[in-house]
Order: C-alpha cells, then sequence, then structure tokens
C-alpha cells in the first residue's frame, strides 16, 4: 500500500475544483521551484484543508512532481490547476513570489490523478499527531497508527468504483506494470493526457530525445502510437521530439528502431526534394530516460514501425 502525504491545501484552489468535479487530473502547483520527494508516484496525496476548516477533505494519486514554466501547466491542465484562466494563475502566483513573475516562471508542479473532493458532510479531522506548526505536509505510513486510520477514513468515503476496492492492495486507478516474466513488479498511475504530456517532459528533460532542442515551446511530448489508435497515456508509449520531428514522425517519415535508433525513410528526399535536416539525423541514437521503466516500449516502437513508417 502507498504511502500517504498530507498536504496543507489553500481553500480557494479546493473550492474551485470541487465545485467543477468531476476531474482525471489536477496540479497542486507550489509558487516557486521545489524538489519534491516526500512519497514516490503512486502514493496518496490528501487535501488537509487550512485554517477555519482544519479538516481533511479528499485525496489524490501522484503521478509526477517536477517544476514546470506556469504557461505549460496550464496549457497541460487548464482549469485544473485550481484556477479560472492563465493569466489568473500568474497573478495568483505572483501574490507569493518576491521577485517578478509572468507566464514562463517556473512552478513546483504535483500532477494528481483520479482525485477525489468530499463534500463538507463528508470532511473528517485531521490526525491526532497533526502539528499545527507544520508548513507544507507530513507523510503518514499505511501501517502506522494514525497512517491506518487516515486510510480507513478516505476509504469509508470513496466509492468502490473510484479508487479503493475493498480486500485489494490495488487501485482501480492504477495500471499494474508487469514485468516480461513473472509478476507485476510495480503500480503505476493511469494517466490522462495532461498529465502523460507533463510526465514526458519531466522524464525528457524538457529536451527532444533526438536533436537535443531544449526550446519548451519548440517541443511536443508525443505518442509513440498515438492515442486515437489504441495507444495508452503511460510514459513508455510517449518520447519528447521537437514539433517539426514530431509531425515528420506521425507522418510515418521516420520511426526509431529497436535499437533506439531514428531511422528516416528514403522517401523523405523522394517527396519532398531535400529533408536533408531530417535525414542527417538518420542512425542517430535517442536519448534514453536513465530509468528502463521509463524508456520506451519494443511494444510501442513495433507497432510505430509496422503501421507508420513508410519504408526505408
Amino acid at each position: 500500500m502507498p504511502d500517504l502525504y498530507v498536504a496543507n491545501t489553500d481553500n480557494a484552489w479546493f473550492d474551485f475544483l470541487r465545485e467543477r468535479r468531476p476531474w482525471q487530473e489536477v496540479n497542486f502547483w507550489k509558487p516557486s521551484q521545489q524538489i519534491f520527494k516526500a512519497i514516490d508516484e503512486g502514493g496518496l496525496f490528501v487535501f488537509r484543508l487550512k485554517s477555519p476548516r482544519n479538516v481533511i477533505g479528499g485525496y489524490g494519486i501522484l503521478s509526477s512532481a517536477i517544476n514546470v514554466p506556469i504557461k505549460f501547466a496550464w496549457e497541460s491542465l487548464g482549469q485544473g490547476n485550481g484556477v479560472e484562466s492563465l493569466e489568473t494563475m500568474v497573478r495568483a502566483i505572483g501574490r507569493y513570489r518576491k521577485r517578478d513573475t509572468d507566464a514562463h516562471s517556473l512552478i513546483g508542479c504535483r500532477v494528481l490523478v483520479n482525485p477525489v473532493f468530499f463534500d463538507e458532510h463528508e470532511w473528517f479531522p485531521i490526525p491526532e499527531d497533526w502539528s499545527q506548526n507544520i508548513v507544507t505536509g507530513k507523510v503518514y505510513r499505511p501501517l502506522s497508527r494514525e497512517g491506518g486510520r487516515l486510510l480507513e477514513q478516505l476509504q469509508s468515503r470513496t466509492a468502490p468504483s473510484v479508487i479503493f476496492e475493498r480486500d485489494r492492495r490495488d487501485f482501480e486507478g492504477f495500471e499494474e506494470r508487469q514485468a516480461r516474466f513473472g509478476a507485476p513488479t510495480t503500480v503505476i498511475p493511469r494517466l490522462g493526457q495532461g498529465a502523460f504530456r507533463i510526465k514526458v517532459a519531466g522524464t525528457y528533460q524538457f529536451s527532444c530525445a533526438i536533436s537535443e532542442t531544449r526550446v519548451l515551446p519548440a517541443l511536443d511530448a508525443a505518442h509513440i502510437r498515438p492515442y486515437r489508435e489504441g495507444g495508452s497515456h503511460s510514459i513508455t508509449n510517449g518520447i519528447m521530439l521537437r514539433k517539426d520531428i514530431h509531425s515528420v514522425f506521425d507522418e510515418g517519415f521516420a520511426t526509431i528502431d529497436n535499437d533506439g535508433r531514428f531511422v528516416v525513410s528514403s522517401q523523405v528526399k523522394e517527396r519532398f526534394n531535400n529533408g536533408s535536416e531530417y535525414r542527417r539525423l538518420h542512425g542517430k541514437a535517442i536519448w534514453l530516460p536513465a530509468s528502463a521503466s521509463e524508456r520506451p516500449s519494443l511494444d510501442s516502437l513495433e507497432w510505430h514501425q509496422n503501421n507508420k513508417f513508410v519504408g526505408a
């Protein structure tokens, strides 16, 4: 069972999202860059509503925790950031910062999937050992006394079809990652489109895996197998590409082979009378994430090779 993180939660952010539920994904943002490692991805991120409420009001499943520009967070999750517009978001963040703030300023982005916002009659008291001196939040282990009570309270207020299923260790909102042979090795959150975009950007360090371009407005979080054609929003079906390379890849004039090399079709030259910008990248090894569990899957790559690529 994942750890729980109880976070001090802005009441205005909570109310905005609760009034507009349901959400597939939301952003619990912080006004400045922060490294968040209190819980792993897949842990429960619990909303402790600030005074005068001082209660537990809901939770979500942590999908990723990275620093992103405000504009990127807005373009990925929109009102899932808990505000009406990008301009409102910039102003709200600016009130917390001592330096100038604009749409390109970096913020802490904690993407939560399958968030649950309880009605007021379902709110319940904070854990007994909670200190009012806690500034940001506190981790609870599910097998500890207070952690177990907290988990039970969340479970009792959540419809089984949403997250919890009694007598099971996994969640409705999770997908199991299977080892090639044998039992499941980890449990990961199931991502939506916005969470996928942010997860891919962070995993590839905001850089094109092929050209190494690092200008964020010029980049796309690309699906290897398109979502509309049966692909998932999982990180293993994603890669960060420069927008023009993304278009060439989607049209099938380039692919990635099983050894992680960028392969450009000869038809780029034949059909478009040049294509030297892409042909010079032919055979280049793509940049891969350090974690093998986040690299493109062979299933996705082979699907693209067999169903999209127009030939060498």
